[in-house]
């Protein structure tokens, strides 16, 4: 684990917020293919960013922009359809989780299916979190096996 990554006093209702808009935000950069520098740039002008985690949301953006080959290749065996026919507001949550449990160990998986979860059920389709929650329990046996064992 990166020692870097342990921050004490996290303010979880931050970070809560810091992935919803995080979500919005890679809902946008997926649906318009501009970049992520700029789909940041809008975000901190139209959103109010002040009671997020603005740190936690852009290392979530920069990271899924980084990673998203690597993610998307670790997704597909637990997807039942290819990364791109995924509804376009789950898709971009399995990015989110899937780049938090494979690059945020010091995050719990069980807090990254939980808030993924929530996020589906407030801006996905009717059942798309029973769908996030099957490949990101699959995802998360695989990219933290010791963890999860240990549940």
């Amino acid at each position: 684990m990166n020692p870097s990554h342990r921050v004490t006093g996290v303010d979880p209702a931050a970070r809560a917020r810091a992935r919803r808009r995080a979500l919005q935000a890679l809902y946008a950069w997926q649906m318009s293919g501009s970049k992520m520098t700029l789909v940041i740039e809008q975000f901190r002008h139209e959103q109010d960013m002040e009671i997020a985690d603005l740190e936690y949301f852009e290392e979530l953006l920069r990271g899924v922009e980084a990673h998203c080959s690597e993610l998307d290749e670790g997704l597909k065996p637990h997807l039942d359809r290819e990364i791109a026919q995924v509804d376009p507001i789950e898709r971009a949550v399995l990015r989110l989780s899937a780049w938090e449990l494979r690059h945020r160990p010091d995050v719990p998986y069980r807090v990254v299916i939980n808030e993924a979860i929530e996020v589906v059920k407030r801006f996905g389709s009717e059942y798309g979190h029973t769908y996030v929650n099957g490949v990101l329990d699959k995802l998360a046996a695989e990219w933290r096996a010791p963890e999860y064992r240990g549940r």
